[in-house]
C-alpha cells in the first residue's frame, strides 16, 4: 500500500527560522488594511480615489454604486481581506485566500498608475519618468503587492513550492 500524503496550504506561525518571520508581514498587513479600509468611509477619501477608479478598466463599473457606494464597497472588500489574513494566523487555507486577495488588491490599485491620465508623464527627455502626488501614493503599492505575493506563496502546500522554485 503506498502512502499518499496530502497537500495542504501553511501558515507561518507553524513554521520554522526564516519562514516563521513572515508572521510579522501577515500582521502588518492586516493593520494596513483595517487603515485603507478605515479611510474608505471619509468623503475625502471617496473624493481621492474617483479619478482612479473612473479611467480602471477593472473597477470601474464600481461607480454603479456612486461616489460613497464605490468607496464603502472597497472598504469593506479591503476589511475582509484584514479578517482573512488575520484568520489565517490560524487556518491555513484563510491564509492562502487572505493573500491572493491581497495580491489582486494591489495588482489593480499599482494598475492605476498607468490608466489614470496624468499620473505618470513620460517622455525621452532626461527625466523619462516623471509622475505626480497621485503617482507617488500609488507606486509604494508595489511594495505592498510584493509583500502579499510572498505571503501567498509561502502559504501553498510544500509540493506546489518545491515546483515553482525548480
Amino acid at each position: 500500500m503506498t502512502y499518499i500524503k496530502k497537500a495542504s496550504f501553511n501558515i507561518s506561525e507553524k513554521g520554522s527560522g526564516s519562514y516563521r518571520l513572515l508572521a510579522i508581514l501577515r500582521w502588518v498587513m492586516v493593520i494596513i488594511f483595517i487603515s485603507f479600509g478605515m479611510q474608505k468611509f471619509t468623503p475625502q477619501s471617496a473624493q481621492g480615489i474617483a479619478q482612479f477608479i473612473q479611467n480602471s478598466p477593472f473597477i470601474s463599473w464600481l461607480s454603479l454604486f456612486g461616489l460613497r457606494g464605490e468607496a464603502y464597497f472597497l472598504g469593506v472588500a479591503e476589511f475582509a481581506i484584514a479578517v482573512l489574513l488575520a484568520a489565517g494566523a490560524f487556518s491555513p487555507l484563510l491564509s492562502a485566500v487572505g493573500s491572493l486577495m491581497g495580491v489582486v488588491t494591489f495588482a489593480i490599485t499599482w494598475s492605476f498608475f498607468f490608466t489614470t491620465p496624468g499620473v505618470v508623464k513620460w517622455s525621452l527627455s532626461t527625466d523619462p519618468m516623471a509622475w505626480n502626488l497621485a503617482g507617488e501614493f500609488l507606486f509604494k503599492d508595489i511594495v505592498l503587492f510584493c509583500v502579499c505575493l510572498v505571503l501567498f506563496l509561502a502559504s501553498l502546500p510544500r509540493s506546489a513550492a518545491t515546483s515553482r522554485m525548480a
